[in-house]
């Protein structure tokens, strides 16, 4: 049926290019398959360079698109590079991903040193505004864009345990609405996805613990912890015509747990 195909055309990526940060393992790696399967030319990042070689060879292998540029996203000098090179892979940028994160402190407040603070900024607020700076004109040039910010729900209110990391991740919500302000004049969105706990290799610490494990599915209305897929979808979403009169938003995806 015609409309039916035209809604579905919607949600496709084809021609588009997406810069997926953090795209090692987990809910990054999750995202950039998911918009490498509707279409997209993917650029996945990280700082680990063996690792995301074997994740665009896997995706090669399943006859999808992708390259992978290493880059540590605290660094100015290597988000100038990822930009670049992403440019002269694929001729432009449409779709920005800043998943990258760090969380080097896990406990209260007052174990968080000058050191580990710096590092919390650089890579989960700094990194995606350089990265989102850098990236700009390409994607002005290119008639406008979509930008994702992997938030938290720490974001909107701290959790136990991740005290600075939530704060970073509220700061992120915040640079999401005003770059949607700023930028949507240029036809480039801007959103935020805010994961509840899913069950990465990033997340360990959180769903190792029996107790803290108990005490986060108490309050889970459905009743189990989100898995990285659970993310691409509303990422896949967020990054094409399907939600072209989305931006600024914040966009939760918990298992209910922020509504408990």
């Amino acid at each position: 049926m015609p409309s039916e195909s035209k809604m579905r055309r919607l949600f496709e990526l084809e021609g588009k290019v997406a810069l997926i940060t953090g795209a090692s393992k987990g809910i990054g790696e999750a995202i950039a398959r998911g918009m490498a399967e509707f279409g997209a030319s993917v650029i996945v990042s990280s700082r680990n360079a063996e690792a995301i070689g074997e994740v665009a060879q896997a995706f090669r292998a399943d006859g999808l698109e992708a390259t992978a540029i290493a880059a540590n996203t605290g660094r100015v000098e290597d988000i100038e590079h990822l930009v670049d090179q992403s440019v002269a892979a694929y001729g432009g940028l449409d779709i920005i991903v800043n998943n990258a994160a760090t969380n080097p402190v896990y406990g209260p407040i007052q174990k968080t040193d000058e050191r580990a603070f710096d590092k919390i900024i650089d890579v989960n607020l700094k990194g995606p505004l350089l990265l989102c700076q850098r990236a700009y004109p390409v994607l002005k040039e290119r008639g406008g864009g979509s930008i994702l910010h992997l938030s938290s729900i720490g974001g909107l209110t701290p959790e136990a345990g991740i005290g600075m990391y939530s704060v970073s991740k509220a700061a992120l919500i915040n640079l999401t609405k005003a770059m949607a302000q700023d930028w949507g004049p240029d036809g480039i969105r801007v959103n935020a996805i805010c994961p509840g706990l899913i069950k990465t290799k990033f997340s360990e610490a959180l769903w190792s613990d029996e107790e803290n494990l108990a005490r986060f599915l108490s309050k889970i209305p459905l009743g189990r912890l989100g898995v990285a897929e659970d993310i691409a979808g509303l990422a896949v979403y967020l990054a094409g015509d399907a939600s072209a009169y989305c931006t600024g938003g914040v966009y939760m995806a918990d298992g209910g747990y922020a509504a408990a």
